[in-house]
């Protein structure tokens, strides 16, 4: 089987054969995404050729694309929050009995599914009940249920925990051993070298390189992605100020923290842990429940994201495409929704608007020409730039980030890493929620350890390894 891409992009020719993985890596912008929605029939490319099996075909869109055994995950979820599970998993091609939906073998054929992504969750549960992890699995295993010969995968492991995401590397190995070519996006290199027998790597909409994954290594990838070596990928770490807490949870849901100006807090464990159900309860999103949250030392009553904002206190959220930003709206208008009454009481000024935009443009690098426009229109990294500018705007003192680097490549997250550092050299107190271990222990004076809504330890120094961050996250070590 072949399925070259000639000039889909920019003079990009790749050819991918039956039961291969193949990654497809490069940064944001590089042209992945759209050359697999090509490859998948969501868009059209105006020039080049495909050729499945030997034969060259024009894809007419999704539809034609699935009836031709291609299917795609893409990053951004694709479901319908309202139907359960099993009705996502078959949306379209439903299965009927008797000219009605026979929705209890849709059920039943959902759970089959369920179980090869080891989702523990129920096939008529809601899908808007779910977790972010929880609908990637679900994506996930509608294109299992597609019966797809090729098979390409978005980022499928960004919103994943480590046992969720070996649980899919699994599949992908049973589904290669079937002959199903998949066809495998990622920012996490070291996964891409260890699945994938070949990696092929776009830079700037154009052809770099095809090579052999076990003569590969994530160094030599990120020096081929952004076109230069890529040395001490986390800043180093300047020790944290000695000053008393200026946010406290003391036994909200069985859970105490604290954080202190100037220090990087990290909030680790599996996905289900009650990370962002702790952030949440912070800003007012979620009832605390028994205990108390204290701001400076005293106790505060937080029942809105709006008083959150009045102690000081904003939250970036894991969701930056659906709670995050509004997508159609312009750049300018995302950065300063947050902040509208510094913009004038009863009409807006557009034109102070618009400086504060250019202002945190420079300040975090944003790499967009026109301000106005939509937000949809920017890479992921630029999106969540946008997303962090927005909250700054505020001038928070406590600022929580939840998977800040979700689905952005190794260039942007480094970027996103110094300013976390800069953040917190300036004096604001961090809290940062992330799936990647690497990425807590890089970044973070201490790391919280969360299992079931509980706080199962604190780590610092030396103690803070991956491993420690594992048997804590397990429940193999308790506090």
């Amino acid at each position: 089987m072949q399925f070259p891409a000639v000039r889909a992009l920019d003079g990009v020719s790749i050819a991918f054969g039956e039961g291969e993985v193949h990654g497809i890596v490069g940064e944001n912008g590089a042209g992945k995404s759209t050359l697999m929605k090509i490859l998948s029939g969501v868009q059209h490319a105006t020039s080049g050729s495909l050729i499945l099996d030997g034969a060259p075909i024009r894809l007419t869109g999704v539809r034609d694309a699935l009836g031709r055994g291609i299917a795609m995950i893409h990053q951004e979820l694709n479901l319908v929050d309202d139907l359960t599970v099993a009705e996502n998993v078959f949306l379209g091609r439903e299965l009927t009995k008797g000219g009605l939906l026979d929705r209890d073998q849709m059920i039943r054929e959902t759970q089959k599914y369920l179980d090869q992504v080891h989702a523990a969750f129920a096939p008529t549960a809601k899908v808007g009940e779910l977790s972010i992890a929880g609908k990637q699995l679900v994506e996930i295993a509608k294109a299992v249920a597609a019966n797809a010969s090729i098979l390409i995968m978005d980022e499928p492991t960004a919103v994943l925990s480590d046992p969720e995401a070996e649980s899919l590397f699994a599949l992908i190995a049973r589904l290669k051993e079937k002959g199903v070519t998949v066809l495998y996006i990622s920012h996490r290199l070291i996964e891409v070298c260890e699945i994938c027998d070949r990696i092929t790597v776009l830079r700037d909409g154009t052809w770099v390189e095809s090579l052999d994954a076990k003569s590969a290594n994530p160094a030599e990838l990120a020096r081929l992605m952004v076109g230069r070596s890529l040395q001490d990928f986390y800043p180093n770490k300047v020790s944290a100020p000695e000053t008393p807490p200026i946010l406290e949870f003391i036994h909200v849901g069985g859970a105490s923290l604290s954080v202190s100006p100037g220090e990087i807090v990290g909030l680790a464990g599996l996905v289900g842990a009650g990370r962002t159900e702790l952030a949440e309860a912070l800003i007012g999103v979620r009832p605390i429940g028994a205990g108390e949250i204290r701001v400076s030392g005293k106790t505060v009553q937080i029942r809105s994201p709006k008083e959150a904002m009045e102690h000081g206190i904003a939250y970036v959220s894991e969701d930056r495409k659906g709670l995050g930003l509004l997508v159609t709206l312009s750049v300018v208008s995302n950065v300063t929704m947050a902040n509208l009454r510094g913009y004038g009481k009863w009409i807006l000024d557009h034109k102070k608007e618009i400086e504060s935009a250019l202002a945190w443009k420079k300040e975090l690098d944003v790499r967009v020409g026109d301000l106005e426009s939509s937000i949809d229109s920017l890479s992921g990294g630029n999106q969540q730039k946008i997303a962090i500018a927005k909250w700054l705007e505020t001038k928070p003192k406590v600022l929580i980030l939840d998977e800040p680097t979700r689905g952005v490549d190794v260039g942007a997250k480094r970027e996103m890493y110094n300013l976390i550092q800069h953040l917190a050299q300036e004096g604001m107190a961090c809290i940062l929620i992330s799936s990647e271990l690497p990425e807590i222990i890089g970044m973070c004076h201490r790391a919280i350890v969360m299992r079931e809504g509980m706080i199962m330890g604190e780590l610092k120094g030396a103690s803070l390894t991956e491993e420690a961050v594992m048997r804590l996250a397990a429940g193999v070590e308790a506090a």
